[in-house]
């Protein structure tokens, strides 16, 4: 440790650490464009300047000078003052006067700043430069103008989302920030630009000229478009939301966001279902409440408990599943399932489907094998995680499956299930310290799922994933429901296949639109339960409109098995209502009436099924206490892995009715095109 003294103020912080930081252990906040913390250094705004007694008078770059023991240091001298109103005044010689209409006033940097550190006047009467603005594609939107060459946008794509297409050509007044070549950004973290540009150059292009940031309402939740459980904050203004932005966690996503996440949000207001649809005479006719349960409750009478089967959709929260539950097992049936792609998961034992690495964990792993997945496309905030491990830890990584670009280097084993029992890496697991392998939907989804999951544990075992402080059998799902259906046990008697081609005579969907629903029984009844006009509600033969995430409280359980809570931002449109109400005032209605009206009732009672959704916000490190492996369930087949996600902008009902992804999907499939051509 390094002791500092900053304006009178003693601190220590650990040896290495920059003037910048020793400044903020001891409570001063100094002022930066370029700096930030999760990035590299450039110190090229000059912004932070501070002063350090014994150093040559002049000011310093604090982000770029490193602390020395028994160092002085003054942040607010007579020098320092003048300094930084000397560089404001540079920054603003050529930034535009348009604070009015730019989407980033009322929550910039340069306006807080050119405030609290800037003079009240400029020297300056020469014309402003201009600057051509570039197109970055469908989601972020340009105004370089305005840009101030702090190059954090650059620093951002090359070191965190790892796709070096922001660069910097010319110098001095003539140097732009744009792509080398014209072109749509590709990185799936691109909208995280526009929350470090600390000026209005980079703004959000879907939300332009929509709102100003005081007339919002902020409400915290939980994204559930991926499994990974990013935190985030909805923004409001009556009965739309506007935008979502990240939430600080440094567990689960740190300050990032993925697009769809982020973007997806205007597919919230359409193709909704905002009231009850019976069908009659073959079509679909607007039906009030009653109706609609009129309608299910007279096919229900007098059918065998075993003739009722009920499938979780992909973005359900824990609530209304085990309200379902608890609904189908007063009427007898057993026949529930949440795994909509078949996928092989063994829920016996919470190891068995989990992440238990956690997705911070992946820090501290110097060896991972990736088994039929694409990070990438299935969860870019974790596979962000990946390549910080191997940037700061030399992580070495190896795949098996379909090669991609993961925006770091893999080396690529081939495609078969095969190289499970032997390939060139397992030497590697075995030398390292903490060895973890990621086992995708891709290789899971698949006839032989149970013995490729049986294979991957046996594999975990044999190289020393499986310790008493260390857990590195790692399951990556793609659906935000997954976890917490598993946990509540919504994967008992027949499996969605059996309950297909007339296994069941009526088959309840809660949000379940990710299956073939053409393969639903000609004389199946089909109750629809959801927000979006999708496959599900299109086979429909009663629709009950649910509420969407943004527009209900719920509890959620991401792919590391840590248990989240969602808000209600703003509520469902027309005659639509929170699932598990719409399960609850149905058990009514076939006097099998449920023991819990109020939610806090009912997350007592989720409780009650599973400790674990107790521990809200908490994920305890678990080491791996009993190497048995789940069932083998067959024979590993030779078939090659097949990707899990083929569009990653379009997962799921949300993101389908989304204007923005439609645009995002066609951007992305234009370079395929040329390549062809």
């Amino acid at each position: 440790m390094v002791k500092v003294t900053v304006d009178g103020i003693d601190v220590e912080i650990p040896a290495g650490s920059n003037v910048l930081q020793a400044c903020e252990a001891a409570g001063k906040e100094i002022p930066r464009f370029c700096y930030h913390e999760r990035l590299s250094v450039a110190g090229n705004c000059r912004m932070c300047l501070v002063e350090i007694e014994k150093a040559p008078p002049k000011p310093f770059a604090s982000c770029a000078y490193p602390v020395a023991d028994g160092m002085v240091v003054h942040t607010d001298s007579p020098m320092v003052r003048k300094a930084r109103r000397g560089v404001m005044e540079f920054l603003l010689i050529n930034h535009p006067l348009d604070c009015p209409i730019c989407d980033q006033g009322g929550e910039c940097d340069l306006q807080d700043q050119a405030v609290g550190y800037g003079d009240d006047h400029s020297r300056y009467l020469e014309p402003k430069r201009a600057v051509t603005d570039k197109n970055l594609g469908p989601l972020v939107k340009t105004v370089m103008t305005r840009c101030i060459q702090c190059t954090r946008c650059i620093r951002f794509s090359t070191e965190i989302a790892g796709v070096s297409e922001l660069g910097a050509t010319a110098r001095g007044e003539t140097m732009e920030i744009g792509t080398y070549v014209e072109k749509a950004l590709s990185s799936e973290l691109s909208g995280n630009l526009i929350d470090i540009c600390p000026v209005g150059a980079l703004t959000s292009k879907p939300y332009a000229f929509v709102a100003r940031p005081w007339e919002l309402k902020k409400t915290d939740s939980v994204d559930v478009l991926d499994a990974v459980g990013a935190n985030i904050r909805v923004d409001s203004r009556g009965p739309d939301v506007l935008r979502v932005l990240p939430r600080l966690n440094e567990d689960v996503n740190e300050e990032w966001l993925a697009d769809k996440s982020r973007f997806a949000v205007d597919g919230l207001k359409r193709r909704r279902l905002d009231s009850c649809w019976v069908r009659r005479d073959g079509k679909l006719a607007r039906a009030s409440w009653q109706e609609g349960f009129d309608a299910i409750a007279a096919k229900m009478a007098g059918m065998a408990g075993d003739r009722m089967g009920a499938i979780a959709g992909d973005l359900a929260d824990a609530e209304s599943m085990l309200a379902l539950k608890d609904l189908f097992a007063a009427l007898g049936s057993t026949n529930l399932d949440c795994r909509q792609d078949g996928a092989a998961l063994d829920a016996s034992r919470r190891d068995f489907y989990s992440f238990n690495t956690s997705i911070a964990g992946i820090e501290e792993a110097d060896a991972i094998l990736l088994i039929g997945t694409n990070p990438r496309r299935e969860a870019p905030l974790l596979n962000a995680r990946i390549r910080k491990a191997i940037v700061a830890n030399r992580t070495k990584v190896a795949a098996i499956g379909v090669p991609a670009d993961l925006t770091y280097k893999v080396e690529w084993l081939g495609d078969t299930p095969a190289l499970l029992a032997d390939n060139s890496f397992i030497a590697t697991l075995k030398a390292a310290k903490r060895p973890m392998l990621i086992i995708g939907q891709g290789a899971l989804r698949r006839a032989d799922g149970a013995a490729i999951l049986a294979a991957a544990w046996k594999l975990a075992a044999e190289t020393g994933m499986l310790t008493a402080d260390w857990h590195g059998f790692n399951v990556l799902h793609t659906a935000a429901s997954r976890i917490g259906a598993l946990d509540l046990g919504f994967a008992t008697g027949k499996t969605l296949d059996k309950m297909l081609g007339g296994g069941v005579d009526l088959l309840w969907l809660l949000g379940a639109d990710e299956f073939d629903t053409t393969k639903i029984g000609a004389s199946t009844f089909v109750v629809y339960q959801g927000h979006h006009g999708d496959a599900g509600a299109a086979r429909a033969d009663v629709i009950l409109p649910g509420a969407a995430y943004t527009e209900k409280d719920g509890t959620y359980v991401n792919t590391e098995g840590r248990v989240q809570r969602g808000q209600l931002a703003v509520f469902p449109p027309g005659e639509a209502r929170e699932d598990w109400k719409i399960i609850r005032a149905f058990s009514g209605i076939i006097g099998k009436t449920l023991p819990y009206d109020t939610i806090d009732a009912l997350r007592t009672r989720l409780e009650q099924v599973n400790p674990v959704f107790a521990r809200v916000d908490i994920l305890p490190r678990f080491g791996c206490t009993d190497p048995a492996g789940p069932a083998a369930g067959g024979v590993v087949g030779t078939a090659p892995f097949t990707p899990a996600v083929a569009n990653y902008y379009m997962t799921d009902s949300i993101s389908r009715a989304s204007p923005t992804m439609a645009e995002c999907t066609a951007a992305a499939a234009a370079p395929v095109q040329m390549a062809a051509e």
